[in-house]
Protein backbone atom coordinates (compact mmCIF):
# COMPACT_ATOMS: atom_id res chain seq x y z
CA UNK A 1 0.00 0.00 0.00
CA UNK A 2 1.20 3.69 -1.17
CA UNK A 3 1.64 5.67 1.41
CA UNK A 4 -0.86 8.50 -0.93
CA UNK A 5 -3.61 5.09 -0.66
CA UNK A 6 -2.80 4.86 3.66
CA UNK A 7 -3.35 8.50 3.74
CA UNK A 8 -6.52 9.03 1.96
CA UNK A 9 -7.91 6.17 4.13
CA UNK A 10 -6.67 8.39 7.06
CA UNK A 11 -8.09 11.49 4.74
CA UNK A 12 -11.63 10.85 5.29
CA UNK A 13 -11.68 12.50 7.70
CA UNK A 14 -12.89 15.44 9.53
CA UNK A 15 -13.28 19.51 10.65
CA UNK A 16 -11.04 21.29 12.63
CA UNK A 17 -13.88 23.16 14.36
CA UNK A 18 -16.19 20.88 14.42
CA UNK A 19 -17.79 20.81 18.02
CA UNK A 20 -18.86 18.15 20.54
CA UNK A 21 -22.36 19.33 19.32
CA UNK A 22 -21.57 18.41 16.10
CA UNK A 23 -20.05 15.06 16.94
CA UNK A 24 -23.73 13.19 16.20
CA UNK A 25 -25.54 13.23 13.55
CA UNK A 26 -29.03 15.21 14.24
CA UNK A 27 -32.47 14.78 12.98
CA UNK A 28 -32.40 17.08 9.26
CA UNK A 29 -28.50 16.92 9.33
CA UNK A 30 -26.95 15.19 6.26
CA UNK A 31 -26.35 11.09 7.23
CA UNK A 32 -22.42 11.68 5.99
CA UNK A 33 -22.32 13.72 9.28
CA UNK A 34 -20.71 11.40 11.81
CA UNK A 35 -17.68 9.05 13.01
CA UNK A 36 -15.91 6.96 10.22
CA UNK A 37 -13.28 4.51 9.56
CA UNK A 38 -10.46 3.72 7.26
CA UNK A 39 -10.73 0.43 5.51
CA UNK A 40 -7.08 -0.65 7.98
CA UNK A 41 -9.18 0.30 10.83
CA UNK A 42 -6.28 2.70 11.66
CA UNK A 43 -7.87 5.90 11.73
CA UNK A 44 -11.44 7.15 12.78
CA UNK A 45 -12.64 10.69 11.12
CA UNK A 46 -15.33 12.91 12.46
CA UNK A 47 -17.72 14.89 10.32
CA UNK A 48 -19.54 18.17 10.92
CA UNK A 49 -20.41 21.41 9.70
CA UNK A 50 -17.48 23.91 8.97
CA UNK A 51 -18.08 27.46 10.29
CA UNK A 52 -18.97 28.10 6.84
CA UNK A 53 -21.36 25.46 6.85
CA UNK A 54 -19.09 23.30 4.42
CA UNK A 55 -18.91 19.43 5.46
CA UNK A 56 -15.11 18.77 6.83
CA UNK A 57 -13.69 16.10 9.11
CA UNK A 58 -10.86 15.84 11.33
CA UNK A 59 -9.35 12.50 13.33
CA UNK A 60 -10.50 11.72 16.45
CA UNK A 61 -8.34 8.60 16.71
CA UNK A 62 -5.21 7.32 15.57
CA UNK A 63 -3.97 3.54 15.77
CA UNK A 64 -0.10 3.42 17.12
CA UNK A 65 0.87 2.78 13.70
CA UNK A 66 -0.73 5.79 12.02
CA UNK A 67 0.71 8.15 14.43
CA UNK A 68 3.93 7.27 14.18
CA UNK A 69 4.02 7.07 10.34
CA UNK A 70 2.56 10.74 10.44
CA UNK A 71 5.49 11.66 13.09
CA UNK A 72 7.74 10.59 10.93
CA UNK A 73 6.35 12.51 8.16
CA UNK A 74 6.74 15.71 9.82
CA UNK A 75 3.06 15.98 11.48
CA UNK A 76 3.56 15.86 15.28
CA UNK A 77 0.15 14.97 16.35
CA UNK A 78 -1.69 12.81 13.41
CA UNK A 79 -5.48 13.46 16.17
CA UNK A 80 -7.40 16.33 15.99
CA UNK A 81 -5.86 17.35 12.23
CA UNK A 82 -8.44 18.13 9.48
CA UNK A 83 -8.42 16.16 6.66
CA UNK A 84 -11.57 17.16 5.18
CA UNK A 85 -12.73 20.98 4.15
CA UNK A 86 -14.85 23.09 2.15
CA UNK A 87 -17.15 19.97 1.08
CA UNK A 88 -20.42 20.80 -0.24
CA UNK A 89 -23.15 18.79 -2.07
CA UNK A 90 -23.26 18.60 -6.35
CA UNK A 91 -26.36 18.41 -8.60
CA UNK A 92 -25.84 14.39 -8.16
CA UNK A 93 -25.36 14.00 -4.38
CA UNK A 94 -22.08 13.65 -3.99
CA UNK A 95 -20.22 15.85 -1.80
CA UNK A 96 -17.16 17.75 -3.21
CA UNK A 97 -13.85 18.90 -1.25
CA UNK A 98 -10.32 19.32 -0.80
CA UNK A 99 -8.65 16.27 1.46
CA UNK A 100 -5.40 16.72 3.22
CA UNK A 101 -2.31 14.28 2.76
CA UNK A 102 -0.16 14.56 5.84
CA UNK A 103 2.34 12.35 4.76
CA UNK A 104 2.64 14.65 1.64
CA UNK A 105 2.06 17.75 2.97
CA UNK A 106 -0.21 18.49 0.54
CA UNK A 107 -4.00 18.98 -0.47
CA UNK A 108 -5.75 17.25 -3.14
CA UNK A 109 -9.22 17.48 -4.61
CA UNK A 110 -11.93 14.47 -3.46
CA UNK A 111 -15.31 13.61 -3.18
CA UNK A 112 -17.82 11.70 -1.20
CA UNK A 113 -20.27 9.35 -2.22
CA UNK A 114 -22.41 7.91 0.28
CA UNK A 115 -22.91 4.09 -0.68
CA UNK A 116 -24.83 3.07 1.66
CA UNK A 117 -26.11 4.50 5.52
CA UNK A 118 -23.26 3.06 6.63
CA UNK A 119 -20.73 3.44 3.91
CA UNK A 120 -18.92 6.10 2.42
CA UNK A 121 -16.75 6.10 -1.00
CA UNK A 122 -14.04 8.54 -1.08
CA UNK A 123 -12.09 9.74 -4.12
CA UNK A 124 -8.99 11.33 -4.29
CA UNK A 125 -7.34 12.74 -7.20
CA UNK A 126 -3.73 14.18 -7.91
CA UNK A 127 -4.40 15.94 -10.98
CA UNK A 128 -8.35 17.22 -11.89
CA UNK A 129 -10.19 13.83 -12.65
CA UNK A 130 -6.96 11.63 -12.94
CA UNK A 131 -4.74 9.44 -11.18
CA UNK A 132 -7.88 8.86 -8.66
CA UNK A 133 -7.68 6.57 -5.39
CA UNK A 134 -10.64 5.43 -4.06
CA UNK A 135 -11.57 3.42 -0.55
CA UNK A 136 -14.58 2.59 1.49
CA UNK A 137 -14.77 3.87 4.74
CA UNK A 138 -17.25 2.48 7.38
CA UNK A 139 -19.33 3.91 10.02
CA UNK A 140 -18.27 3.70 13.40
CA UNK A 141 -20.45 3.83 16.64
Amino acid sequence: MTRFTAVLAGMLAVAAGTSAAQATARPGAPAVIGRWANPRGTLAVQTGRCADGALCGQIVWASPQARAEARSAGLPDLVGTQLLRGYRRNKAGAWEGKMFVPDMGRTFSSRIHQTSPHTLTITGCVVGSFLCKSQVWHRVA
